[in-house]
Order: C-alpha cells, then structure tokens, then sequence
C-alpha cells in the first residue's frame, strides 16, 4: 500500500536527496544502480522534499538533477508495493484513480513551488522521469539525454499529465505522436521541440545548469515568484481538469488484461500482443 501518512525517510532508503547552498536547493535523485527508477515511494519522498523547501527562504530556486548515467529510467518495477490491489476489478480500479490522483496532488506540489527548478537531465530520461523533467521551469539536456514515453507499449496510458505537458510546449501533434508511439527522441530533438531550453556536452551539464541556478537565486525573491506564478497561470489553464481525466484513464489502463501482457512481454523481450481487453 502507499503510505500517505509518513513524513519520515528512514536512512538508506531516499530516493531524492536535498542540500542547500548559496540560494540553491540542490533535489537529487540518488538511486544510480536503479538508473534512478520512480516509486510510489519517490513520489511521497517528493512530496515531503516540497514541504521542506516550500517555506526555506534560504532556498531561492530549485536544481533538480540526478546521479549516475540516466536521469531517471521510469518506473523502478522492482520496488515493493508496486502494483495495487483491490478485492475486485471495480475495486482495484478505484484504488489505482484515487492512487494516481494522490500522484497527482505530489506532483503538483512540486511543479507549483514558489521557488523557480531547473532540472538537469543525462542519459535516460523516459515515463515518470521525462513527466517529472517537465514539471521544471527550465530544462537543461546533456547532448547523451533520450526521452520518451514508452507507456503505450505497455498498455497504458500516460500517468502523470507528461503528454499534456508536451501538449503546452511544443503542441497536441507532437504530444499525440511521442505518446502514441513511445518513440524516442535525443536532446536536440527535445530542444527543437522546447521541451528543454539548452542542450550541452555531458561534461558541461552539471556547470551549466548550477550557472544557471545562480543567475536565478540572485535576483529579487518575490518578483521571481510572482513570474513564475503569473506563466503558469496562463500555461496551465485547464491542466486540472485534464489530469483528473488521465487519473481514470490511468486507472483503467493500470487494471487491463493489455498491461498485464505489455509488462509481461518487456519482461519476457519479445513483442506484446495487445487485444484491447
């Protein structure tokens, strides 16, 4: 089940790391050998990261970024407590919409910081990564950085609201297209699409986006705020409405015969045969 309750990390067990220095709230996905896999647990781990940081006046801007070779690879499907269950179809499907929803409200949290983020991705960055790269004011791309949402081939729908945040910035044809196929695209694709803003050699990454973190923590604290806020109220017009339906979608799919078969048939290497069941 998922603990909505805790506010504790029990020590050996963080999926994202903070550390404040110079206005900057380093957020830090720290689970390399699991190509920094998102959980349930992350994402509660995010939620109370936000908590911390919501308040901080020492913390003028966020940098989001992770250790390792990927940013994160998507859904870590060895982490415990990953599948919901329910003591019949119906019943399971209300868990996993009121489990997205709950995703949702993290998510939600993170992205509406005061504090402007600047995410800085390397290597894989697919599923819940990519939606969580999205969440960030500004993203910066090593040129090794791949994106994707891959969850079609699974058999299910986009969790999070990374389509329709792809929607906003580079427009409904390029998000039908990435979400349709799980195609994946490299970092100068992404810029071309602004989904990031800056692409630069993987040894640049981490001086580049921390430059960029500092230029935004020395201006005025309010005004960046109020610019951020003020964007987002424009960009994300109907972007509640639209998740709740992603939540049922997300439901639906997350209870099918078909992600039953798409997860079985990653696993197992070979082509899913979806029949719509």
């Amino acid at each position: 089940m998922i603990d909505t309750i805790g506010t504790d990390i029990p020590e050996g067990e963080e999926r994202l790391r903070l550390h404040v220095a110079d206005g900057i709230g380093h957020l830090t996905l720290c689970r390399p050998r699991q190509l920094n896999g998102w959980s349930w647990e992350s994402t509660r781990q995010l939620g109370i990261m936000a908590d911390r940081i919501r308040f901080d006046d020492s913390v003028r801007v966020v940098l989001l970024r992770a250790e390792g070779r990927a940013f994160c690879a998507g859904i870590d499907v060895t982490a415990p407590g990953g599948a919901i269950t329910g003591r019949s179809p119906a019943e399971r499907t209300r868990n996993y919409y009121e489990g997205i929803r709950w995703v949702h409200r993290r998510f939600a949290d993170f992205a509406g910081l005061p504090q402007p983020i600047v995410a800085a991705v390397q290597g894989y960055c697919l599923g819940f990564g990519f939606e969580l790269a999205l969440m960030a004011d500004v993203r910066i791309a090593a040129d090794d950085a791949v994106f994707a949402l891959p969850e079609a081939q699974l058999g299910v729908a986009v969790d999070a609201g990374g389509d329709l945040r792809i929607a906003r910035e580079a427009g409904a044809g390029w998000a039908k297209l990435l979400a349709l196929t799980g195609r994946r695209i490299d970092a100068t694709a992404a810029e071309r699409l602004h989904l990031v803003q800056q692409t630069v050699p993987t040894e640049e990454l981490a001086k580049v986006a921390l430059a960029t973190a500092t230029e935004i923590a020395a201006n005025a604290p309010l005004a960046v705020q109020a610019i951020k806020r003020d964007i987002d109220t424009f960009a994300d017009a109907g972007l509640t409405t639209a998740l709740d339906h992603t939540a049922m979608s997300a439901a639906i799919t997350l209870t099918s015969q078909d992600a039953r078969e798409g997860y079985a048939a990653k696993a197992e290497r070979r082509e899913a045969r979806f029949d719509g069941t």
